[in-house]
């Protein structure tokens, strides 16, 4: 069965730019698939913790032993890689927050970056696990000229993080869709702006 693997990062349930972009690409993803399963973790609501001391020493110690404590430490790590493994296409909504992704979304990318089960590493570099092939990348800005070639493209270090640490990961293709100026565009402005960002979106599935 062929599985979406969804992940909305911003703090607005309500009202967020960037799951409305995400929403037109699973509608299209759902109509092209018929029977899919789609996979939706909100993760700004606070059910993915920062990694810890003890899952970090789950991480690091030798899987055929774990104590209870730290097989505890590691289980939802376990679940949100085995999720992502068994997904065909990754779907991620990210808002640009102080330039860089959100802490919420940073919780996630640290449980599934995981030696041994996301990424190894050996004689010849490292190696991405992961068997995801492709995922999509939905951006918010909410100012503008963040994109290459633009005035403030310095500041963007949401785009350049996500397509190093996913292509690092395993997964081979990374498509991004932006929409800019959420919080400054004129509001016709910007409603152009947004409803042709949902027609990129439906266009990368």
């Amino acid at each position: 069965m062929t599985q979406l693997l969804r992940i909305n990062s911003s703090s607005r349930l309500q009202g967020s730019h960037s799951a409305a972009v995400a929403d037109a690409f699973e509608a299209e993803f759902r109509t092209q698939y018929p029977g899919c399963r789609v996979i939706t973790r909100n993760v700004s609501d606070g059910s993915i913790p920062f990694i810890a001391q003890e899952t970090i020493e789950g991480f690091y110690a030798p899987q055929d032993g774990l104590s209870v404590e730290l097989q505890a430490a590691t289980a939802l790590s376990d679940s949100l890689i085995a999720e992502i493994q068994a997904s065909d296409t990754l779907l991620l909504a990210v808002p640009i927050y102080n330039f860089s992704i959100p802490a919420a979304l940073k919780a996630w990318v640290d449980q599934i970056s995981r030696i041994g089960h996301t990424f190894s590493m050996g004689e010849g570099g490292f190696k991405g696990l992961v068997k995801t092939r492709r995922a999509v990348v939905v951006c918010t800005y909410g100012a503008e000229g963040y994109l290459a070639g633009e005035p403030f493209s310095a500041a963007n270090f949401v785009q350049p993080y996500l397509k190093f640490l996913l292509n690092f990961l395993g997964v081979e293709s990374v498509e991004f869709v932006h929409v800019q100026g959420t919080a400054i565009a004129a509001a016709d402005a910007f409603a152009d702006r947004l409803e042709a960002a949902k027609d990129e979106a439906k266009r990368a599935v």
